[in-house]
């Protein structure tokens, strides 16, 4: 009996190690990307005004749309570039130079941290694809009226003009992913003020964003006359001592294209700090999609965040580039991807605002955009997509 004990536990070993170095099953790339080329196709027949920009789906179920001062409105422009990209059509290049450039008074505006939301990712999308001049010098003066927002004492970009009586300078996790306009900016014009600024705010904002156990506050707040921190909480998350799942999101994408750009290994170590979190939370939930907040007390009757998914398998994606190979980013990415590809997520043709993933969540504590499509939920996805083709063409 011993010998058939150990026989049998001799398979089960040999069993276990099979499926811990089993390769995960391919992400459906075709399938989300002919349900991008149906969607979109299906929304500019019935919307073809590139004046206004998708958003979300409004209370009453009807498409939400805004103007491009709205900071969301960059997306759907950079969405169809990216479906240009990942397709192959250059059909797509038209409709998104159509919606990149009503985007253009918005190179002006200082009233906004959001420039690189709104103008790098439909005008950064299209100069990479075209290298059209006149995309070039919108980038470039976004990058200038983004500057301006900069304060040397704080040695950060201020985030919000509004509820000031709340903040006096208000630094937000967002931010972070807007900093890639200016270093795009450093390249196209050799001046490389604009790649150095992007650096104080990310070494001002790596000294504050991080808790003990690696999540983020989302709002830092400073006192603008002596750059000393005042407080550190949440606005969009559950509580300020909890950790809004987008948020951490933020940080590992943002932290991650840091280190690309500068190759700062501080910017590195941060990054997968955001990671482990995300991962220790993430792994816990059998979809791997997170709830909205990582510390909502509902769970796991709470609302997921398909955005926060999509925004942290693009990132990490991209940190599995940088570390060794038995990291588990890119195995976390995968199992996202996949879940976010399934009928759970991803909307059948003709539904869901004609918007690609289900089950996004905004601004939860005003009880904004809760359970919806959110544009920027579809653009990391398909920049997901599109690195997990990429990455997985080059040597390993």
């Amino acid at each position: 009996m011993r010998h058939v004990f150990f026989l049998l536990a001799g398979f089960f070993l040999l069993g276990c190690a099979a499926v811990r170095t089993q390769r995960p099953a391919p992400v459906p790339v075709a399938l989300a990307v002919a349900r991008a080329e149906a969607q979109y196709a299906a929304y500019l027949r019935q919307y073809p005004d590139s004046t206004l920009h998708p958003r979300s789906t409004a209370p009453d179920g009807s498409l939400l749309r805004t103007t491009s001062r709205n900071w969301t409105s960059g997306f759907f422009a950079g969405n169809l570039w990216q479906l240009a990209a990942l397709s192959g059509h250059q059909r797509w290049q038209r409709a998104a130079a159509a919606f990149t450039e009503t985007l253009a008074p918005e190179q002006f505006i200082t009233t906004t941290h959001d420039l690189g939301f709104i103008l790098n990712d439909s005008y950064g999308q299209g100069y990479a694809q075209t290298k059209n001049p006149a995309y070039r010098a919108v980038l470039l003066q976004a990058a200038a009226s983004l500057a301006t927002r900069f304060n040397p004492t704080v040695g950060a970009i201020r985030s919000w003009d509004h509820h000031a009586e709340q903040w006096a300078y208000p630094v937000i996790v967002d931010n972070l992913m807007n900093l890639e306009l200016l270093f795009n900016a450093s390249r196209l014009s050799g001046d490389s003020s604009f790649a150095r600024l992007a650096r104080r705010h990310a070494n001002t904002d790596m000294q504050h964003r991080f808790r003990a156990d690696g999540s983020t506050y989302h709002v830092l707040n400073f006192d603008p006359a002596t750059g000393q921190l005042r407080t550190a909480g949440t606005h969009q998350g559950f509580a300020d001592n909890s950790c809004w799942a987008r948020g951490q999101g933020w940080a590992i994408y943002g932290y991650t294209m840091l280190y690309r750009e500068t190759r700062d290994p501080r910017y590195l170590a941060t990054a997968r700090r955001a990671a482990d979190y995300f991962l220790l939370q993430t792994a816990r939930i059998p979809d791997h999609i997170p709830y909205w907040d990582f510390n909502d007390p509902a769970i796991p009757e709470a609302p997921r965040d398909a955005s926060a998914a999509a925004v942290a398998a693009s990132g990490l994606l991209e940190l599995s580039r940088y570390v060794p190979k038995d990291a588990p980013y890119y195995g976390a990415a995968t199992a996202m991807l996949t879940s976010l590809c399934s009928p759970a997520y991803l909307a059948e043709t003709g539904t869901n605002n004609f918007f690609l993933l289900k089950h996004s969540t905004g601004h939860k504590p005003i009880n904004s955009e809760v359970d919806v499509p959110l544009v920027y939920a579809d653009y990391y996805f398909l920049e997901a997509l599109g690195r997990y083709q990429h990455y997985a063409r080059l040597p390993k």
